[in-house]
């Protein structure tokens, strides 16, 4: 046919109210069965997008969206290109989780180009270079990989020299703890001891001094002294807390005081206080 002669009428292609994105054009068979309803998945969607504050103009029009994940998740839920990601579109919850992970990815867009925002890590190469501070991370049973995890994380953010993974404490490449670990784990010293109390002896052996951080009637608060180094923390079981035959072995207790109902915090968010606290004491001790 001469250019021009196809009209949506000889063709039964959607009309006006249909969205068809160029994108993801597909033969006319298939286009004809994903593109029907593609005007109200588009309604639907739009409001949703205005709903947690997204400008649809600036993401259908703005350059710097043309060919981004947003606008390839935009055009996937208008046109979906097959059976089941037609059923998915359709489901009445669907279009406000795409505009959700839309948003994100816009956000997460504008900062990689905003230079003033630190949201990069340092270059990986850089990792055996950076100094470590004079801090060791015991976890004497911990059971949740989650939390190990969180606690390698910190670990590796804090520059701390090892973690020694106790008992039933799970180590890498336990597949949760690397999930929340988010690739910190292979830049951190991680060492397996079936006993706590063997690392305990070998810590204090190399000159360390050995701080429980525990909730008990002689421990004191972790913000009202004066961090040594080499310093060891010992932390403990999310039901049972640190066996109290590693607790005798302590040098000292200490806790992070509650003003609530709960006696104590999460351990991998107990440990970020305290890893914080001992690094800033050692950096002020540097400067002086």
């Amino acid at each position: 046919l001469p250019r021009g002669s196809l009209s949506s009428t000889s063709l039964n292609l959607p009309g006006d109210g249909d969205y068809v994105s160029k994108s993801t054009a597909r033969p006319l068979d298939e286009h004809l069965r994903f593109a029907k309803g593609s005007g109200e998945r588009k309604a639907r969607l739009h409001a949703e997008l205005e709903r947690v504050g997204v400008d649809v103009a600036e993401l259908v029009e703005a350059i710097e969206f043309r060919g981004s994940a947003a606008l390839r998740m935009y055009n996937s839920f208008v046109l979906p290109k097959s059976e089941s990601a037609l059923a998915q579109a359709e489901l009445p919850s669907r279009a406000a989780n795409i505009a959700n992970n839309i948003a994100f990815m816009m956000r997460e867009n504008r900062a990689n180009k905003a230079e003033w925002l630190r949201n990069h890590d340092a270059a990986l190469g850089e990792a055996g270079q950076l100094p470590t501070h004079p801090l060791i991370l015991v976890l004497d049973n911990v059971r949740s990989a989650a939390n190990v995890g969180n606690v390698i994380r910190c670990a590796e953010a804090a520059r701390v020299q090892h973690v020694y993974a106790c008992g039933m404490t799970p180590t890498p490449p336990n597949a949760q703890l690397l999930k929340t670990a988010v690739g910190s784990a292979e830049y951190v010293s991680c060492r397996y001891y079936p006993n706590t109390m063997q690392a305990i002896e070998e810590l204090k052996l190399s000159g360390y001094t050995i701080w429980g951080v525990e909730t008990t009637s002689e421990s004191t608060i972790y913000c009202d002294q004066a961090y040594p180094q080499p310093l060891a923390l010992v932390f403990g079981n999310e039901i049972i807390g640190i066996d109290t035959a590693v607790l005798r072995m302590c040098d000292s207790l200490i806790c992070v005081p509650t003003y609530g109902i709960k006696n104590s915090l999460n351990v991998a968010t107990c440990a970020s206080i305290l890893i914080w606290e001992a690094v800033r004491h050692m950096r002020i001790s540097q400067r002086h």
